[in-house]
């Protein structure tokens, strides 16, 4: 019996990000293009059978009980009934509240993970939508494709995408979610197309105007990254990022940057890691 795990949690960008309406609750209707890339946090999982669910290194700002891995194990634990436990390392690399998804995809993995090592062989189906109770981004991380989403993100279509790289920069400023969307400067009214126009599209991300207004940084680093192709925002902030159609050509593009601007080289995925790891 396997009593220990060692997984990824892949960064995403949103290759476009559109807000299309305003639903009832407050949450926002949406158009995106998620996209995995192989900067990724990794998690450590080891087995307990008393039940407990403990992370075990401390997180900047990041109490265990709000925790979204502890979250996702402590829900994947009540919907199953299982009666086994587990401790979890998590070493972050993705930045927080940068726009890519670390803290969603550390949830995603935590479910994929706690699946096989509790030997339960939930659905990816009802992975998703436990998934989705913990943050709209969890459930294309279960999901586990490249993939043109609708609704709040939820909503999935496979997208295939080229092995193309990136040059992603992480400007110093941590631009809080509910901040962006709730700002009365937000447009919603982009209009909705289908995926198989895609390709037709003036594509854009629909909060990158309201970020640069409140934090100039990040309007800076966008103008820098832009000299060498489409710089555009990912999320809701602060990362942004330019595609390359190789990596000769993006870490030549990083290099040329002004040093105090720091970023990374990454390549897009095919399909998340642990794709295979759940059943459909």
């Amino acid at each position: 019996m396997t009593t220990t795990l060692t997984c990824p949690a892949p960064a995403k960008l949103n290759l476009f990000l559109h807000i299309t309406g305003r639903r009832d609750d407050g949450y926002h209707l949406l158009q995106t293009l998620f996209r995995f890339i192989d900067l990724n946090d990794t998690l450590h999982f080891s087995l307990r059978q008393d039940g407990e669910i403990h992370r075990t290194n401390d997180i900047a700002d990041v109490p265990e009980a709000q925790d979204l891995c502890v979250r996702a194990a402590k829900l994947l634990q009540a919907e199953t009934g299982c009666p086994l436990g587990v401790d979890i390392t998590l070493e972050k690399v993705i930045p927080m509240g940068g726009g890519l998804g670390g803290g969603s995809s550390d949830a995603a993995t935590t479910l994929i993970a706690l699946n096989r090592l509790w030997n339960l062989n939930v659905k990816r189906t009802r992975l998703m939508q436990l998934g989705l109770q913990l943050g709209a981004d969890v459930p294309v991380f279960v999901f586990g494709e490249n993939a043109f989403a609708e609704g709040i993100g939820e909503a999935l279509q496979a997208y295939p995408l080229p092995e193309n790289w990136y040059v992603v920069l992480f400007p110093p400023v941590h631009v809080p979610t509910a901040k962006i969307f709730t700002h009365p400067e937000l447009t919603r009214d982009s209009v909705s197309f289908t995926m198989r126009t895609l390709s037709k599209q003036q594509l854009r991300n629909d909060l990158q105007t309201v970020v640069c207004q409140l934090y100039p940084e990040v309007s800076r680093y966008i103008a820098a990254l832009a000299q060498f192709g489409n710089a555009m925002m990912t999320g809701s902030g602060a990362c942004v990022f330019a595609e390359f159609a190789n990596h000769e050509l993006a870490e030549a593009a990083l290099q040329k940057l002004p040093a105090e601007m720091r970023g990374v080289v990454a390549q897009g995925l095919i399909k998340h890691p642990l794709h295979d790891w759940v059943s459909q």
